[in-house]
């Protein structure tokens, strides 16, 4: 969850790390600090809470170097406080990581049993301290990382400084990203700019040119290059590539946030989804998703976690009425620990936007060679989970930083919605007609979309309606029941009011004790066969006198005003499609009644952006 970055540079880099750590602030936002060598020494600068705060501190007290690393935290062993934050230093040795050190406590009691005393309540210490213990009794720099990670057991992605070596940089990675980045070489001495990042968004601009470093792989960087190393330490050699810088840097323009400039994408980004799914001169699918095999698939698997999950349980109805084929549905942190029976004819499909879920990347490693094959629906296509699992689609929605997702969500549907066609046609289940049908309606969502935030100063306002109410209810049937479920996390996540979302159905069973005048009910319903039966739960909704709003098209809104029900309508399309322009909806409540709220709408807290511990 937490963003690294270091520089082995040709001039001061204390300012170029701070902006590569605002770039990555979306992973961790508890802490930071930047560490550097100044005269052969180890300095280091953190604070509390935001960057901003770091920047401030920097403004009183520089810090000068050529080389240095830096950190924003997600604090996972120790509270947010200075002590516990990044990068951590012992003796010769500076250390920032991102993961969790499984045995970090019999390690430190080692350690401690040694004399070596302990200034932070952080797993990461430890690191710095066993690395300096090594050094301390003889070992190189590069010996002493090598025995260090030979020691350590868990989810990790390291980069350590070494006082006396101003010229060199050493980082590590298991289970957490890491990338390492060339700058341009001088052509009379040879030597470059190096950098390391926890992804390629922390090092835009400085570079275009980066190399994913693999699972178990070691890196040894200095002025003159780098060189890698597998996990047996063994030299190996990784590929590095040419990175578009128009698709790692962004702004929010003319947004407050970026969660809403990323509300607004959504038409485009849909579009340039679909135009990579669909062929609308046959109204066929089209690309990837066409190569996709569903023949002699008797079962899918969907794993996911957070808003993938829910992207998922929309699919689950998509690829069970479309396809008819059942639907195991996990949460990926749950997945691998209730030993779910696999089999040779199911294909199993996980859902990350970052690509690097640790839940969803080890539930992917768990199936390996129990299932018929593995894909990824992926926003980063060269993520851990992109790489590993038999094929990578990618949803094309660009770099999403706000916290909450929104158009990576929607990008999630697009392709799934679109697989899900696929296994239709290979189950023989979907004829040609119906999918002309299909895709012209597929087609069609991004103007949907875009008619969709048109009625933004209508959510607006009844978000007014919002902003002192302490709990929330979401309600929807069919494939609108996930998102009633994704909804309440929206509004959970950045407005921090209790909500739930329940399957209409269900309110019965429970809920509807909860409900009074102080607890407005939110009801996604698309006309259709299933309208009415929504009708009769919103009706006992009424008699509670819980204030309810529906989300409907122009036909369920004359049926819903006509009993005097609030409505927000959204634009007509096919059913299946309906969770489409209903998500808009939800999107936008939540962020306008969290910015109604004052909270931080893209940092919300205790939450990161990728998160890449189990």
């Amino acid at each position: 969850m937490c963003g690294i970055v270091g520089i082995l540079g040709t001039s001061e880099v204390a300012g170029r790390l701070v902006e590569s750590l605002q770039r990555l602030e979306y992973r961790g936002y508890d802490s930071s600090g930047i560490a550097t060598i100044q005269n052969g020494r180890v300095d280091r600068r953190r604070a509390v809470g935001k960057v901003a705060a770091l920047c401030d501190l920097l403004d009183m007290d520089p810090l000068d170097g050529q080389a240095g690393i830096a950190h924003t935290r997600w604090a996972t062993h120790g509270v947010p406080n200075e002590t516990n934050a990044h990068p951590h230093h012992a003796g010769q040795v500076a250390v920032v990581h991102n993961g969790i050190i499984e045995n970090y406590a019999g390690l430190r009691e080692e350690l401690i049993e040694q004399g070596i005393n302990f200034a932070s309540d952080t797993d990461t210490e430890v690191i710095a301290q066993l690395c300096n213990s090594y050094l301390n009794a003889g070992s190189t720099p590069f010996e002493a990382v090598q025995q260090t990670l030979q020691r350590i057991h868990g989810a990790f992605a390291l980069c350590f400084l070494f006082e006396g070596e101003d010229d060199l940089m050493i980082c590590a990675r298991q289970g957490s990203p890491l990338v390492v980045g060339y700058g341009e070489a001088n052509e009379a001495t040879g030597r470059r700019e190096m950098f390391v990042g926890s992804d390629a968004l922390a090092l835009a601009p400085m570079t275009q040119k980066i190399a994913y470093l693999e699972e178990g792989d070691m890196a040894v960087l200095t002025r003159s290059g780098v060189d890698v190393y597998d996990r047996a330490f063994q030299p190996v050699t990784r590929e590095a590539r040419q990175l578009k810088l128009d698709a790692v840097l962004v702004d929010r323009g003319e947004h407050r946030h970026y969660m809403h400039k990323e509300i607004h994408e959504q038409p485009a980004t849909l579009a340039r989804a679909f135009s990579n799914l669909l062929n609308l001169d046959n109204s066929s699918l089209n690309g990837a998703v066409a190569d996709v095999s569903f023949e002699g698939v008797n079962r899918i698997v969907l794993v996911a976690c957070g808003t993938a999950y829910y992207a998922a349980s929309v699919a689950k109805y998509w690829f069970e009425s479309l396809a008819n084929l059942p639907v195991e549905l996990d949460i990926a942190s749950e997945f691998r620990y209730r030993s779910a029976p696999l089999r040779a004819d199911d294909l199993a499909i996980f859902v990350s936007q970052s690509g690097e879920t640790a839940d969803t990347l080890a539930a992917l490693r768990h199936v390996k060679g129990k299932v018929k094959t593995s894909l990824a629906v992926i926003n980063v296509p060269t993520s851990s989970i992109a790489r590993e699992a038999d094929h990578a689609l990618e949803i094309m929605a660009g770099p999403e930083i706000g916290v909450a997702s929104t158009k990576a969500f929607s990008g999630q549907l697009a392709l799934l919605a679109a697989l899900a066609l696929k296994a239709g046609k290979d189950q023989g289940l979907v004829d040609a007609d119906r999918e002309r049908q299909l895709v012209t309606g597929m087609a069609g969502l991004p103007r949907l979309i875009a008619e969709t935030i048109e009625i933004e100063p209508l959510v607006q306002e009844f978000a007014t309606t919002m902003t002192t109410v302490r709990d929330a209810l979401f309600l929807g049937r069919g494939a609108l029941a996930p998102l009633a479920l994704e909804a309440a996390l929206k509004l959970k996540e950045i407005s921090y009011i209790h909500a739930e979302g329940y399957a209409a159905g269900e309110l019965k069973h429970g809920p509807i004790a909860l409900l009074d005048k102080d607890v407005p009910v939110i009801v996604f319903a698309a006309s259709g066969p299933l309208f009415e039966k929504t009708m009769s739960n919103v009706q006992e909704v009424a008699a509670r006198g819980a204030p309810v709003l529906m989300v409907t098209d122009p036909q369920g809104a004359a049926l819903a005003q006509e009993v005097g029900l609030k409505t927000l309508v959204v634009p007509s399309t096919a059913e299946v499609l309906a969770p489409f322009t209903h998500t808009i909806v939800a999107q936008l409540l939540a962020y306008h009644v969290a910015v109604l709220k004052g909270t931080d709408v893209d940092q919300p807290r205790n939450l990161a952006k990728s998160v890449t511990v189990e």
